[in-house]
């Protein structure tokens, strides 16, 4: 066993290791809030802590303190519910507690039974149950016979205007690099649908005035810094290439033209190449392999040590929950969580109470919150 002497300085030598094992903050770990969900796709706090959930197959519901599910909220629009379309994001207005607004995105079908759909964004005053003076305040044009690619995310800005992520609807061809199309593009609007006079593109001929930046694929995640008010989001790339980008007022992140990803199956390149002197280029991209990020929120919360200031995205072939440490507009350090959770993971928000919640999107999805 050794001397008494060589037994004390093992012991000394292994103080510091056992030390800073205890000092190790715990990992966080997923707990259910409330499930039965259809493929929830966006969560939206209101004022008493209750959420607002929306289900891809055209339904939003409250869903209480104690995971309790309302039945659907009776006022929405039809929804074309197939492929990845359906009801989507949703978010409060900046000045709910005075005006009860609430605002959506889904997928609508054409008017007079014409072929077609396009992302589009609604608003309504929740009043009990129920959305009542319902409005549709953004369409993206043109309709497109596609069920893929809708987008879609919303995000109010500090100056009150509205930010609606979209996906190029998959048609192959350039569209998101026209800005005669809403395919593919970044929008900004007042809260009525009205187009602000500042947007980038007003009064050029061709360009249609909602559009705030372009070049993008599939977006599926958007934040507002909380330190900068910059507007930071996520899409999908193909095989390879999801991007996580900072947004320039009227800038073009490179889709289709210039991207990481790759051809599907084949790997063949895509476009002229992964850099151009005029394109953006992303703040970090995931390749060779896509996680397919979706959902985001920056932590300004003290309930996880070490985290605030980061941000945070969900995966859905990932099926994980990934942090990201920023400094500036650089990602220093990556760090992957709940990859045992085996869930694809929709929507990623900190709620009021400063824990951070989580959509699964399954046929049984749950609200998820992540305890210490």
């Amino acid at each position: 066993m050794g001397s008494p002497a060589q037994v004390l300085l093992i012991l000394l030598l292994l103080v510091p290791t056992v030390s800073a094992a205890l000092a190790q903050p715990a990992r966080p770990e997923p707990v259910t809030v409330a499930r039965g969900l259809v493929h929830p796709w966006g969560l939206a706090f209101l004022p008493d802590g209750r959420m607002l959930v929306t289900e891809r197959p055209g339904r939003m519901r409250i869903v209480a303190r104690d995971g309790t599910l309302g039945a659907p909220l009776a006022g929405l629009p039809p929804v074309v519910a197939s492929g990845q379309g359906g009801m989507l994001d949703v978010a409060l207005d900046p000045k709910f507690a005075d005006n009860a607004l609430v605002y959506w995105t889904y997928s609508e079908p054409a008017a007079d039974g014409k072929a077609g759909n396009s992302t589009a964004a609604a608003r309504g005053r929740l009043d009990g149950n129920r959305l009542v003076d319902v409005e549709v305040i953004f369409r993206q044009q043109p309709k497109v016979s596609s069920t893929l690619h809708f987008g879609s995310r919303l995000a109010f800005a500090r100056d009150g205007t509205l930010f609606i992520g979209l996906g190029d609807r998959f048609t192959r061809k350039d569209d998101a690099q026209t800005l005669d199309t809403h395919h593919g593009k970044v929008v900004r609007i007042e809260p009525d649908g009205k187009v602000p006079a500042d947007n980038p593109f007003v009064g050029r001929a061709g360009a249609l005035p909602e559009i705030w930046s372009y070049g993008h694929r599939n977006i599926q995640g958007a934040a507002i810094d909380p330190a900068t008010g910059a507007l930071w989001m996520v899409e999908h790339g193909p095989q390879g290439g999801d991007e996580l980008n900072r947004i320039g007022r009227g800038a073009n992140h490179g889709w289709p033209i210039i991207t990481h990803g790759r051809n599907y199956g084949t790997g063949t390149r895509i476009g002229e190449g992964t850099e151009r002197a005029d394109v953006v280029p992303p703040v970090k991209v995931w390749v060779p392999v896509s996680i397919a990020p979706s959902g985001m929120a920056f932590v300004t919360s003290d309930r996880y040590p070490g985290w605030k200031g980061s941000v945070i995205v969900g995966a859905l072939r990932g099926q994980q929950l990934v942090r990201l440490e920023l400094d500036g507009n650089r990602v220093v350090r990556e760090e992957t969580l709940l990859t045992d959770l085996n869930e694809r993971i929709r929507d990623v928000r900190q709620g009021p109470d400063g824990w951070i919640y989580l959509l699964t999107d399954s046929a049984d999805g749950r609200v998820l919150r992540l305890a210490r």
